[in-house]
């Protein structure tokens, strides 16, 4: 994780955000839309789009804000992060940024989509009971193209491939409206509940499938349908194992080159952020 910075032109540097609305979008899925806090108007948050990710900041339960080090030498700041006792510092969680715009007043809103599920950790619990006003903390991007952004198909690519489950469902509707007009896209999504499945708009002619969990598996599903293209880029994020799993059948069983193929473990079954950061 890179440290912040307090000039404008590092890649990252922290935005204090506080909540303006949140609303459902299904069973499994909150969308929070973030303002600027205080001085922070956002205009030098630049989300380079697609699958940007950030590092958002909770407070704990009775915490106004998240709890952080000052940003002053910002090369120490995440050891002095990480120092903070574990019931202090802020809670922390990546996420991508769903969107990021202008609103009628001229000011600059984020939305972040939160994956809910009854057993949730701290960020789950936080989306589902977030309220306009509640402050957060992220570290996110001040130039545009950064190292946060990992959906990058490489030269001649002529169609996309992309697997997501719910956790990766808001990068995988921000790749969709990137997306070229009329390029060949198949997609799939796997989703706890069909009531989460939603509108995807994109102008590329693409085919998205969702697979509610109690279905058939992602690997049954995709087994045997034909890719688009002749130079397909694949773009799979979601739980580890699914991840690898997809990543093995597209190299290995679909001729797939390594090199035009992205994979991102979003979550590990059983396992917190905390404690793969930890395992790290």
């Amino acid at each position: 994780m890179p440290a912040p910075a307090e000039n404008a032109t590092a890649p990252f540097r922290l935005f204090d955000l506080r909540v303006v609305r949140a609303r459902r979008l299904g069973p499994s899925l909150m969308r929070v839309t973030f303002g600027g806090f205080g001085d922070e108007d956002l205009s030098s948050f630049a989300a380079g789009g697609r699958d940007q990710s950030l590092s958002l900041f909770l407070p704990h339960p009775g915490q106004e804000a998240p709890v952080l080090p000052p940003t002053d030498g910002a090369e120490g700041w995440w050891g002095a992060y990480r120092a903070l006792p574990d019931d202090v510092r802020a809670v922390m969680r990546s996420y991508t940024v769903r969107a990021q715009r202008r609103a009628p007043d001229g000011a600059c809103e984020l939305d972040i989509d939160f994956a809910l599920h009854d057993d949730g950790g701290p960020a789950c619990r936080w989306a589902g009971s977030a309220r306009p006003g509640a402050r957060v903390t992220v570290l996110g991007p001040a130039v545009a193209d950064n190292t946060a952004v990992r959906f990058r198909p490489p030269a001649g690519t002529d169609s996309v491939v992309i697997w997501a489950d719910e956790t990766a469902l808001p990068a995988a509707a921000a790749i969709l409206e990137w997306l070229p007009s009329g390029m060949p896209a198949r997609v799939w999504i796997t989703v706890p509940s069909a009531g989460d499945a939603m509108p995807l708009p994109t102008a590329a002619d693409a085919e998205v499938t969702w697979l509610p969990e109690a279905s058939a598996s992602a690997l049954d599903a995709i087994d045997s349908a034909p890719l688009p293209g002749a130079s397909p880029y694949v773009w799979i994020a979601g739980e580890a194992s699914q991840v690898r799993s997809l990543r093995r059948h597209f190299v290995g069983e679909r001729g797939v080159d390594r090199g035009r193929v992205t994979f991102v473990g979003y979550w590990r079954r059983g396992r917190s952020e905390d404690e793969l950061r930890a395992a790290a």
